[in-house]
């Protein structure tokens, strides 16, 4: 067992919990010169009954995604991160980051943002980091806001 990481998977979705994670991923991969990979899941889910009446919604949704993971690369290689990936993908985030996208960039370590959800509406919906931390097969950090604490 190792006890540095070389592929780290940070999930971001534009919330500021995402965002704080982003950062501390920033500070995790230069100090074991990681490769980081910055992933966007587009919830299909969750404009699938939408589209039907709003074609654009998926064209928003992915440029969104773009610039947001754009704007973030860049961020990452300014603090001196020299390894940087980023991905796009469709489906369910709480499926996709744990299982396909891990998988795929051969994550050792994924890190997320803790959600704000209440009680009623992690035991409805479930939370995407819960499920990550269930489901995943590598180490994972859920990094929580100040405003969380």
């Amino acid at each position: 067992m190792t006890l540095s990481y070389n592929h780290i998977l940070v999930a971001v979705d534009g919330s500021k919990e995402a965002e704080w994670a982003f950062k501390k991923s920033i500070d995790i991969a230069r100090r074991n010169n990681a490769t980081l990979n910055l992933a966007n899941v587009i919830d299909t889910r969750s404009f699938a009954a939408i589209e039907a009446y709003d074609r654009s919604i998926a064209d928003r949704a992915l440029s969104f995604a773009e610039e947001l993971l754009g704007d973030y690369k860049k961020q990452a290689e300014a603090a001196g991160v020299s390894k940087v990936n980023v991905i796009v993908d469709y489906g369910s985030p709480k499926t996709m980051i744990a299982r396909d996208v891990a998988k795929k960039v051969e994550a050792d370590l994924i890190i997320c943002g803790a959600t704000g959800l209440s009680t009623v509406e992690r035991f409805l919906i479930g939370s995407v980091s819960g499920h990550i931390v269930r489901a995943a097969k590598c180490d994972v950090l859920v990094v929580r806001t100040e405003e969380l604490n």
